[in-house]
């Protein structure tokens, strides 16, 4: 594909309630990501980690909204910003970023610098909606939020840092919901964005889900933001992470839906960023789900059997 990819970790905790998420970019470069993506024809360069405060080391409640709760938002804020700002310069200068983390909060400095110069869609693999506010969330972890605040929902209306400048609820697709908060269902029935269940893959299985949430994140944009959280796949296939649901999809799924993705985009090029979050080195076992993170990037961006 002749991509060249820029490695940027961020190994965020801030946005969970378990520790060991911090980790992931480590652990995910650890079990062979440069050596997966060289399999797919990829060149990489790494730009290391970026800071990232210690939870130890400031107080959560610093700095709150005006309803409800969001632990270490200024934190957030500061690493979300300083992560916009390296995925929109990695774009500039002709690379492809590939953002490893730590926990999904991540994504809202992810979108926010992939959608600074371009209108994009969003697609995002995950069992959790991430639709929650401070004012719905029912543990006030940003984890839970990066969509909600990405699309300037409740609280997050207007607020600089977290808001995609150019991303509409009409371009995003979320692609194996099967555990939601009340609230946050709610609200998902009440926007404008596209989901898909379990349930629909199970029905339908996942390529045809899958071409259908590309439809919908391509639909008169320059390009589209993949958001790959590996608790979307089922506990037996990735034991390391934070909040684990079963009843995800099995390994082949998983591999069927990263290459839908390439296909697309090697006949439109419409991939702009990709992310994978939530590997738990802690609760891994022989690193498993970090083993299997590198091998869903590789898919992603190209590499195939034949």
């Amino acid at each position: 594909m002749n991509r060249q990819v820029q490695i940027i970790g961020v190994p965020m905790d801030l946005g969970a309630d378990r520790r060991g998420v911090d980790m992931g970019s480590s652990t995910i470069r650890y079990a062979g990501l440069a050596d997966e993506l060289r399999a797919a024809g990829v060149e990489t360069t790494d730009a290391g980690d970026l800071p990232v405060p210690r939870a130890e080391e400031r107080d959560p409640e610093t700095v709150q909204p005006s309803t409800g709760s969001a632990k270490f938002l200024q934190e957030t804020a500061e690493v979300c910003t300083d992560l916009a700002d390296e995925v929109a310069e990695t774009l500039d200068g002709g690379k492809f970023p590939l953002v490893l983390g730590g926990d999904h909060s991540i994504a809202i400095g992810t979108v926010t610098g992939a959608a600074r110069d371009a209108d994009i869609g969003v697609i995002w693999f995950d069992a959790h909606g991430d639709f929650n506010t401070p004012a719905t969330s029912p543990s006030g972890n940003v984890h839970g939020m990066p969509l909600a605040a990405l699309l300037g929902i409740g609280d997050f209306a207007d607020t600089e840092w977290a808001n995609a400048p150019n991303l509409s609820e009409e371009n995003v697709a979320m692609v194996g919901l099967r555990r939601l908060d009340d609230a946050e269902r709610e609200a998902i029935r009440e926007s404008d964005v596209t989901a898909f269940t379990m349930s629909d893959i199970d029905e339908r299985g996942v390529v045809p889900v899958v071409e259908d949430a590309l439809d919908v994140a391509t639909d008169g944009t320059d390009g589209i933001h993949v958001s790959l959280d590996m608790d979307w796949l089922d506990p037996k296939e990735a034991p390391g992470v934070g909040t684990p649901v079963r009843g995800g999809v099995n390994y082949r799924e998983a591999h069927s839906a990263l290459e839908t993705v390439a296909e697309r985009d090697e006949t439109e090029g419409i991939l702009r960023s990709l992310e994978v979050v939530e590997v738990n080195a802690i609760l891994d076992e022989h690193n498993e789900t970090a083993e299997l993170a590198t091998e869903l990037a590789a898919s992603a961006l190209g590499k195939r059997i034949l």
